[in-house]
C-alpha cells in the first residue's frame, strides 16, 4: 500500500501579467508624486485641508494637559521666589525698625570710650535687663555683669552722661545697681566753680522728675543756677570715684530749721532710658569681656 503526503490545499495559479501590472502602477504613482502638482499632490491637499483643522483643534484642546507638570513647576518657582522676597523685605523692615536704636547703642558706647577716656578710669561695660526693687530697695536695675567680669560691690556706675549709681551686690553673671535717685542714696558732691562740697540725697522719683537734694556743709556758700555738680570721690575710690559729672543746680533755697543752704540737683542722667553702663574697676582687672581702658582703648 503507497502511503500519500499530505501537502496542503494549493492555492489559485498566480499569473505572472497580474505581477507586471501591479509593478507598473506603483511606479507610475511613485512618478506622479514626485512631480509639484501632480494629482497625488492635490488630494494630499484636500486631505489636509479637511483633517487639519481637526488637527488644530485637538492639539489646542489636549496642550492644556500637557503643559500641566509644566505649570507646577513653574508655579513651585514662582512660590519660592515670593517667600525669598518677602524673607527679604521682613528683613528690611526689621532694620529700619531698629535703626534708630542701633544707632543710639553706637552712640552710648562711644561716649562710654570717652568717658572713660575724659575720666582716667577703666570701665567694664554692661546692659540694664532688669528694673526695679528686685531687693529692699525702691529703685535699683539688674545688669548683666557680674563677679566673673571682675565686679564687686561698691563700684562705681557710669553712663555716657553721668553718674548712674553704685554697685550693691553681684553674683557670677548679674549685679544690683542702686540708683543715685534712690532715697536711700548718699553721694558727696562738689559744686563747680566754688568747688564747695556736700551731700547729695535722693527723692525717689523716676523719669524727669527726678531730681537730687545737695546740703552744702558751709552755711553761707551759695551755690549759683547753673553751676555743675561733680562727684567728691571717697577713700579708695569707693563707692563713687571723684570727678564724675551728677548734674546742674536748678534753684537754690535755704533751711531755717538746719540754717544751710540746699540746692536741687537735675541728674544728668535719664534714669528712665537707661541701657549700656560701665562699671569703674580698678587698672588691670580680669574680666570675661572687654574692657575699655582709662586711655578709652579696648582690651
Amino acid at each position: 500500500m503507497t502511503e500519500k503526503r499530505w501537502r496542503g490545499p494549493r492555492g489559485p495559479k498566480q499569473s505572472p501579467g497580474l505581477l507586471v501590472a501591479l509593478v507598473l502602477a506603483s511606479l507610475s504613482l511613485m512618478a506622479l508624486d514626485s512631480t509639484a502638482g501632480g494629482p497625488v499632490d492635490g488630494a494630499r491637499r484636500a486631505v489636509g485641508e479637511v483633517f487639519g483643522p481637526v488637527e488644530v483643534a485637538t492639539a489646542t484642546a489636549v496642550r492644556p494637559f500637557t503643559a500641566v507638570p509644566d505649570w507646577f513647576r513653574t508655579k513651585d518657582s514662582l512660590q519660592e521666589d515670593l517667600l525669598e522676597l518677602q524673607a527679604e523685605n521682613s528683613q528690611l523692615r526689621s532694620e529700619v525698625a531698629t535703626q534708630d536704636y542701633n544707632r543710639n547703642r553706637l552712640a552710648e558706647y562711644d561716649g562710654l570710650t570717652a568717658a572713660a577716656a575724659d575720666l582716667g578710669y577703666s570701665l567694664v561695660p554692661a546692659r540694664v535687663v532688669g528694673l526695679g526693687p528686685s531687693q529692699s530697695f525702691s529703685h535699683t536695675v539688674t545688669i548683666d555683669a557680674g563677679s566673673d567680669a571682675g565686679l564687686r560691690p561698691d563700684l562705681t556706675v557710669i553712663n555716657n552722661d553721668g553718674l548712674v549709681g553704685r554697685v550693691l551686690r553681684v553674683t557670677r553673671s548679674t549685679a544690683t545697681v542702686l540708683l543715685i535717685i534712690d532715697t536711700d542714696s548718699v553721694v558727696g558732691g562738689r559744686v563747680g566753680e566754688s568747688m564747695e562740697v556736700g551731700l547729695l540725697h535722693g527723692r525717689g522719683d523716676l523719669g524727669s522728675d527726678g531730681r537730687l537734694d545737695l546740703e552744702l556743709f558751709d552755711d553761707t556758700a551759695v551755690p549759683a543756677k547753673h553751676d555743675t555738680v561733680v562727684t567728691w570721690g571717697s577713700e579708695g575710690g569707693g563707692p563713687y570715684v571723684s570727678g564724675v559729672p551728677v548734674g546742674r543746680v536748678t534753684s537754690v533755697y535755704s533751711s531755717l530749721r538746719e540754717t544751710s543752704q540746699r540746692a536741687v540737683i537735675e541728674p544728668f542722667v535719664d534714669f528712665g532710658a537707661l541701657d549700656l553702663v560701665g562699671v569703674v574697676v580698678p587698672a588691670g582687672t580680669d574680666s570675661d569681656r572687654s574692657v575699655i581702658d582709662a586711655d578709652g582703648t579696648l582690651r
